[in-house]
């Protein structure tokens, strides 16, 4: 837990630590992530108190850096440096080397030592043609040392620098967006349209009367005025469901008169269909107001109208 809110929430991890240690003081890394919680959190006396019992456990110089930075913020410049002249650099790796230079270029600003504090940087790593996730930082305290000694235009090329390495890693300003896939199971496939094709031209659903129940299918040649070739019935120029059930006095589509002529929907002549699909008053999404209706529907409205 005090790993998990470190970058978030530096107190609370702190606290998480420092529960930690009270079950398990005697464990080196215990000590370890209380240093470095209390250090974020900025609590300096009490990092540099178990940087220092870190250090003694272990025999790792690590996080040499942060103790002379905890030493440097509670005002303590000269101890400071004699902290950091306590360590040999060549047994340090890079990143710590890196961050100790760095710390102590700041500790010699602060003494008004700027000869010392752009001396202290001058390392290896201190390259513009090649870069570590440490370099953007590297190259910013570079720029603000050059900056204090009134050395604009080199400063201005290392602040350039910062840009360039950061978008070389890949971070900063140019970090990768964080992306969380999401598990969505698929939805399941909605059943195919069962319009004109399954049971020839399918009947409207009638807006005004939800409960109705709409008529079967009816088209007969006598029908061409209808402008809708679904649900054409014997009434005149019906053009859509819910004003020919109004005209009919019902909330029902009509059913048609002659069952010879509903059986002869679907074999319709080639030329009515043509001009059924050539009439620009056809709406050509209309099928979506009743695809999938259920045939259950049908047969119990039709079994409504058989009823006395």
């Amino acid at each position: 837990m005090a790993g998990r809110y470190l970058d978030e929430d530096p107190a609370l991890a702190f606290q998480h630590a420092l529960a930690a240690s009270r079950k398990g003081g005697r464990l080196a890394r215990v000590r370890e992530a209380v240093a470095l919680t209390a250090y974020a959190a900025g609590e300096y006396q009490d990092a540099l108190r178990e940087f220092r019992t870190y250090r003694r456990m272990t025999g790792d110089d690590t996080h040499i850096a942060a103790q002379v930075d905890c030493e440097r913020a509670l005002g303590r410049l000269e101890k400071a440096l004699l902290l950091a002249d306590e360590v040999d650099q060549e047994r340090l790796d890079r990143a710590a080397r890196v961050e100790l230079a760095m710390v102590i270029s700041g500790v010699r600003e602060d003494l008004g030592d700027l000869a010392g504090a752009h001396h202290a940087l001058q390392i290896p790593e201190l390259d513009r043609r090649r870069g570590y996730p440490f370099s953007p930082r590297l190259f910013q305290r570079q720029a603000d040392v050059l900056a204090a000694l009134g050395r604009d235009d080199e400063a201005a090329q290392w602040r350039r620098s910062v840009r360039v390495a950061e978008r070389a890693l890949g971070i900063g300003g140019f970090a990768e967006p964080e992306i969380v896939d999401v598990d969505v199971e698929p939805e399941e496939e909605a059943p195919g349209p069962r319009g004109a094709r399954d049971r020839g031209a399918a009947p409207r659903h009638d807006h005004r009367a939800p409960d109705a129940e709409p008529a079967p299918e009816a088209r007969t040649p006598e029908s061409s005025d209808a402008t809708d070739a679904p649900d054409a019935t014997d009434a005149p120029d019906a053009t859509d469901a819910p004003d020919a059930a109004e005209a009919l006095g019902d909330d029902t589509l009509a059913p048609a008169e002659d069952d010879a002529a509903a059986e002869a929907a679907p074999d319709a002549s080639p030329e009515e269909g043509a001009a059924a699909e050539a009439d620009p008053q056809v709406d050509p999404n209309q099928m979506s107001l009743f695809d999938g209706m259920a045939d259950a529907d049908v047969a119990d409205a039709e079994r409504r109208r058989e009823e006395p």
